[in-house]
């Protein structure tokens, strides 16, 4: 599987989706970008990807290991069924997914970090509220895009 060079461009959105899961197609992304050394700014296993680890019961190391393979996304997802411990229905799948959509920074000192990062992507901004609200913004201006 071909590495993302994301010292050039971002990951993918974290609203992508990859057998039902959010988080996972940029997660795969990041981590190829790290064995192939092209990860740039982006951190594998930063606390949004913890949501996904959490959620699933698999570690980051395993995954690592698996994408060190050079799986493609298809079967990284079979990997990840087979793998998974806590044997996640399609219903909680959906459900996760729709939640990690809506996750707000939830302490004082996240929220104060969170509103200093809106006034530096575009205060005018009314609509961002959330994580991915912030990341999908946050990757078009770090590659020279107005959020």
């Amino acid at each position: 599987m071909k590495a993302l060079n994301l010292t050039t461009r971002p990951p993918r959105s974290p609203r992508v989706r990859l057998g039902g899961y959010t988080i996972l197609p940029r997660l795969l992304d990041k981590a190829r970008a790290v064995i192939a050394g092209t990860a740039g700014d982006y951190k594998y296993n930063n606390p949004n990807d913890g949501h996904f680890f959490r959620f699933t019961g698999i570690t980051p190391e395993a995954l690592m290991e698996q994408v060190k393979t050079g799986a493609g996304d298809w079967d990284m997802l079979l990997w990840v069924s087979a793998n998974e411990p806590l044997k996640r229905t399609t219903l909680e799948i959906s459900q996760w997914s729709d939640w990690t959509e809506t996750v707000s920074f939830n302490d004082v000192e996240m929220r104060e970090w969170f509103t200093e990062q809106i006034k530096r992507l575009n205060p005018a901004r009314e609509d961002l509220r959330g994580t991915f609200d912030y990341l999908d913004p946050d990757d078009y201006v770090s590659f020279g895009g107005v959020a």
